[in-house]
């Protein structure tokens, strides 16, 4: 839990710039949640934590486990269920109540990395495929076409868009 509690806070702190007001209310809640729980751990009194607040830290790690494993291809609902220990079934429960699917969730994240690093500059010389790859989707075809689906371009497109702009990209 404490590794959780600095962890969010790390990326909470770098992220402020990017949130609005109703990002901020929801993050307190989602702070104390967090703090209340590590709090109980090192106490040894989870039964204390409140079952909302207990949910809200379990998908806050759940969310930590996807970011970091985003570039294995097997990331599966499945896997992530077995490591946090609870059914398929409550996973699936979880992020329906956040308004999301499982694997909606994990490919919105992969399609993040993907696009910032084809509008890097630095990475202009790796071929797409491999920037797939690298973010766990297993073929370029699939890639480009669930890229062209979220952002209106082929991924050679935006790469090209971006580079055209002199490295700046509006989309990221």
């Amino acid at each position: 839990m404490g590794a959780l509690s600095s962890q969010f806070l790390l990326q909470l702190a770098r992220h402020m710039h990017e949130l609005g007001p109703s990002d901020t209310a929801r993050l307190s809640t989602l702070t104390l949640d967090v703090f209340t729980a590590a709090l109980a751990t090192a106490l040894d009194a989870p039964d204390v934590v409140p079952p909302q607040a207990r949910r809200h830290v379990l998908m806050a790690q759940i969310f930590s486990f996807i970011r970091r494993n985003l570039a294995d291809p097997h990331l599966t609902p499945d896997a992530i269920a077995t490591a946090h220990h609870i059914s398929l079934r409550y996973l699936h429960k979880l992020f329906h109540e956040e308004g999301h699917t499982v694997a909606g969730w994990i490919r919105e994240r992969r399609l993040e990395r993907c696009l910032r690093d084809l509008a890097d500059p630095r990475l202009a010389d790796r071929p797409i495929n491999a920037i797939a790859a690298r973010w766990g989707f297993g073929s370029a075809a699939h890639f480009s076409q669930v890229f062209r689906g979220a952002y209106g371009l082929s991924p050679g497109q935006f790469r090209r868009q971006c580079a055209q702009a002199t490295g700046e990209c509006a989309h990221t």
